[in-house]
């Protein structure tokens, strides 16, 4: 009897991509697994035709063979189930890849390699450091504390009493720190009850980090922060975290840099705003004010008569550092206007002279009186 055709079995084009390929032989797999269909030979047939099936164009060398000579392709040499194909697993060799996919790979013969030890290492940690404007502009050095595991000075690390056997392959799991189980349909993957999931095993553990290779302590460390860090910012020191299992690699801590409020300076990335209340004199008549710069230094700006609430003069260069750059951003000085309060009774009498004649048109007040009119025009507007 004439075998069909392999695309036909999956039900795919000769087009059809590896992960098309895979998709169709897991939905079909499913559907005529044995332990699904027990007692069911047609199923049993189908399943084993999808396994050659499946075996053949999963690999781009035997598909191209395939669609070359056909099944000829194969002929007198056992077929694509010999050598490590559907014939030696009571899945199939494509279900076996399946369960690869979903679980990871696991230890043992036929070729398929072992599933990577557990590396044991460190955990990250992270910590806060809370520094000031001023030194957010010029960097500074912040020592840190941190309660975290470091090696075991007894067993350097290894785990195992000095002069004993250092740690050994987990008998159980053969290294892979996880051992597995069928059950009907499912296979079910647990950490190894021998090494707790290390991979690895001790015989005389170390009295002082009972075979762990790491012990609690708190460690003092100076944090080198760069001028121009942001708030927010992250710093990573690589290998000053969590100390590894027996000698693994240690994780990393995680620095992260809070800024404090400034009573005079506002930042907004690498331009800083400071504002300058003015007497209604100083803006009236303008002037100079002299204002505190970031580095330490002072500024002298010129007020011009007439200033506005509101009113912006920009320094340039005096603004906040660029990370990890010479440039400079720029200053803001942003002016408010004060009203005077508790007005003696001379300085009340030359104010409400001075309203008296400004009532009477002497363009002092431009845009108030620009407003009002405009409100008397829209007044009008609306009692006609």
């Amino acid at each position: 009897m004439a075998k069909r055709d392999y695309y036909e079995i999956l039900g795919v084009s000769r087009e059809a991509s590896e992960d098309e390929l895979k998709k169709a032989y897991r939905k079909l797999a499913m559907a005529y697994h044995p332990d699904r269909n027990q007692g069911d030979k047609e199923a049993e047939a189908k399943f084993k035709d999808l396994n050659e099936a499946y075996d053949v164009l999963k690999d781009a060398e035997k598909r191209a063979a395939y669609d070359r000579f056909g099944h000829a392709a194969f002929e007198g040499g056992g077929g694509p189930g010999s050598g490590g194909g559907a014939g030696g697993n009571p899945f199939g060799a494509g279900f076996e890849d399946i369960f690869e996919e979903m679980f990871g790979r696991f230890g043992g013969g036929g070729g398929r390699g072992r599933q990577r030890q557990a590396s044991g290492r460190g955990a990250d940690l992270r910590t806060t450091v809370e520094i000031s404007l001023e030194e957010a502009f010029a960097g500074t050095k912040s020592t840190v504390r941190v309660p975290s595991s470091v090696s075991c000075e007894a067993c350097n690390g290894s785990g195992a009493e000095a002069g004993s056997t250092a740690a050994q392959t987990c008998p159980t799991c053969q290294g892979a720190g996880k051992v597995r189980a069928q059950q009907g349909f499912f296979l079910i993957e647990r950490t190894c009850p021998t090494c707790g999931g290390q991979g690895k095993t001790i015989k005389n553990p170390c009295k002082v980090c009972q075979g762990a290779g790491r012990v609690q302590r708190d460690r003092n460390l100076n944090v080198s922060i760069p001028a121009g860090v942001e708030d927010g910012t992250r710093i990573r020191l690589a290998g000053e975290g969590e100390a590894g299992l027996r000698g693994a690699p240690a994780g990393d801590l995680y620095v992260d840099i809070g800024i404090r409020q400034h009573p005079i300076f506002q930042r907004d990335g690498a331009n800083i705003f400071v504002r300058v209340p003015l007497r209604m004199t100083q803006a009236a008549l303008g002037g100079t004010v002299e204002v505190p710069v970031i580095d330490g230094g002072r500024a002298r700006v010129t007020i011009p008569a007439g200033t506005q609430a509101g009113d912006q003069f920009r320094l340039r260069t005096k603004g906040f550092s660029v990370l990890r750059s010479a440039t400079r951003g720029d200053m803001y000085v942003q002016v408010s206007v004060e009203t005077p309060q508790n007005l003696s009774k001379r300085q009340r009498e030359l104010l409400e002279e001075f309203e008296a004649e400004a009532a009477k048109g002497g363009r002092t007040s431009p845009e108030s009186e620009g407003f009002f009119a405009k409100v008397k025009d829209f007044w009008d507007g609306l009692a006609r």
